[in-house]
């Protein structure tokens, strides 16, 4: 079942797309389709598997950049549709950029907005021309093509940005999937021809696969974004209501067709569980709300599994939080402390939370890492699935 491209540990070959992206596929498990590579972008160097903290309005909810830095964050993800709305674009020019905006040196990757499309449907009206809609913020009208994100996102100065794409509700139709996923296509071939004529060599632009559960569209997709040709590959149009298994048989209808020396990214999907199964299944890039979500929720994710820090028992638990992880958080402050700020109802509590939360996904990326460069990844893997599944 192992990935192209040779035996585990032996070098692969480099891809290079101008002077936006480079990625090296540097070992895979010989156990599944498990890999380790190196993405380098204008702002930085990126080991895969990585985990992106979704930082929407060009901040991560309760983080400031030095957080993300604590957390060893390489690259975050922002998004076009909100930002384009506030502060906008004219804003964000001024300042010289997103990087400069934030004060983040680091990556970042923009979502075109065609997730917003999907999650605001009743604001929007999708044609084939784009997409008309209201802001959620005003009422305000406006019309977006897929030449407007393009050139939006190169107006932000991501290093990485996105197709602009129809996300297809669940459930729909193979009727309904179709003529979405085909949409999409010829929307991502408009919008690689803007991307060429603006001849940004700053930005790497990624074509995403769709075709909701249909293992069949999901292949012709795929396959037709490689015809048309993109420095990396994302699948989206997942965790939008199927079942697991349906989210899994989606990727597994769509890497086979994605060629082995280009970045794979599986777009929303995040949690410990779902990172791991992505991995094994060959996908280098993620992001997800859900850890950072669930920290202010007080759900937080430890070695042991999950840990609800609201609970009684831990009022007087004055142990670290996770005596396995290095992070700020645990090195600093007991459970109980946790515990009462949260229940209080103290601001620092989502802070401190949320810190946590993004340093563990951050560890587990890094440490499956490891676990693929020794070749033990399904061994590490069931380690921590076992701890998740209490």
């Amino acid at each position: 079942m192992g990935s192209p491209g040779g035996e585990w540990g032996a070098p692969k070959s480099m891809s290079t797309y101008g002077r936006a992206l480079s990625f090296a596929l540097e070992a895979t498990d010989p156990a599944c389709d498990a890999r380790a590579g190196r993405l380098c972008l204008p702002h930085g160097e990126v080991e895969t598997p990585v985990f992106m903290p979704v930082g929407t309005q060009a901040c991560v909810k309760a983080m400031t950049r030095e957080d993300l830095e604590d957390a060893g964050v390489g690259i975050l993800l922002s998004n076009t549709y909100h930002l384009y709305l506030r502060p906008g674009l004219d804003v964000i020019r001024q300042a010289g950029g997103l990087h400069a905006f934030m004060r983040w040196d680091r990556p970042i990757l923009t979502d075109s907005g065609g997730f917003q499309v999907f999650s605001l449907a009743a604001l929007n009206k999708v044609t084939d021309e784009g997409v008309a809609f209201q802001s959620h913020l005003d009422g305000s009208r406006h019309f977006m093509t897929p030449e407007d994100a393009i050139d939006y996102q190169i107006a932000i100065g991501a290093d990485v940005i996105m197709c602009f794409d129809e996300c297809t509700a669940y459930p729909a139709t193979k009727e309904v999937a179709a003529e979405s996923m085909r949409r999409t296509l010829a929307w991502a071939n408009r919008c690689k021809q803007r991307w060429m004529e603006q001849n940004t060599a700053e930005q790497a632009l990624f074509g995403i696969v769709q075709g909701s559960i249909f293992g069949d569209l999901r292949a012709e997709s795929a396959c037709a974004l490689v015809d048309t040709g993109f420095p990396g590959y994302a699948i989206g149009g997942v965790s939008v209501g199927e079942s697991k298994d349906e989210m899994y048989a989606a990727v597994e209808h769509s890497v086979p067709h994605l060629p082995a020396d280009a970045p794979r990214y599986l777009m929303g999907v995040g949690t410990p569980e779902d990172m791991l199964e992505g991995i094994t299944r060959g996908i280098d890039m993620f992001d997800c709300v859900m850890p950072t979500r669930n920290a202010r929720n007080g759900s937080l994710f430890t070695s042991e599994g999950r840990l609800n820090i609201k609970n009684q028992r831990f009022a007087t638990d004055f142990g670290p939080l996770d005596p396995a992880c290095e992070c700020p958080v645990c090195r600093n402050y007991t459970r109980a402390y946790l515990s009462h700020l949260y229940r209080a109802g103290e601001i620092v509590a989502l802070r401190l939370n949320t810190l946590h939360n993004i340093f563990y996904m951050v560890q587990l990326a890094a440490k499956a890492r490891r676990a693929i460069r020794a070749g033990r990844f399904p061994a590490f893997k069931r380690t921590v699935l076992e701890r998740y599944s209490v």
